[in-house]
């Protein structure tokens, strides 16, 4: 890999990390109905599991509901069940023979403090994640340079490049993180 490809590498990566990081918070309950929140959920259906999203459509008709309309009426049984047995989310449907009601509750304070411990956690971890791949991108330009394919001048700038796109891609962690948290503590 050349020198110069390792910047813009390092680059996808750091984008690739900050969308996941997003991807993740999405998961977490604020309190408003997200068809977001159930992403995770596997239904057990025809015989296997598959991912709620390709049995029914789901919507937010108003800010405490969530409607979920199965293709296929015969699964409202299993979808209903694989909702009530996830544990994380904490949720309790109701259905009418058609049409899935998730009614969200409101969030306690106490709750709420622990979901922005959460959101803490994962910006963490995400910042982890992007220091070893800034760590990684520094040491292929430092085996460059120590292999002579690059010199000095260039070894510099490259570093201040990969620096660059890593502090670009913390601002954004940042961003997401204080957003999604101001979102969760707003009563």
């Amino acid at each position: 890999m050349s020198p110069s490809q390792v910047v813009s590498q390092a680059s996808s990566k750091f984008t690739a990390g900050v969308e996941r990081f997003q991807d993740s918070l999405k998961a977490l309950r604020t309190g408003r109905a997200s068809a977001s929140i159930l992403d995770g959920v596997t239904v057990e259906a025809y015989g296997q599991p598959m991912p709620l999203i390709q049995l029914a459509g789901v919507t937010a008709p108003e800010a405490q509901l969530l409607q979920i309309t199965p293709f296929d009426v015969n699964n409202i049984e299993a979808i209903s069940k694989a909702i009530r047995d996830n544990q994380t989310l904490g949720l309790n449907p109701s259905d009418d023979g058609r049409i899935i009601r998730v009614p969200i509750p409101a969030l306690t304070e106490e709750r709420r403090r622990e979901l922005a411990k959460q959101i803490g956690q994962k910006q963490e971890e995400c910042l982890i994640g992007l220091r070893s791949i800034r760590h990684d991108s520094l040491d292929t330009v430092n085996q460059a340079k120590k292999d002579k394919d690059i010199g000095e001048d260039e070894a510099k700038r490259l570093e201040k490049q990969i620096d660059e796109a890593m502090n670009k891609a913390k601002s954004q962690v940042e961003e997401i993180s204080k957003t999604k948290e101001k979102d969760l503590l707003t009563i």
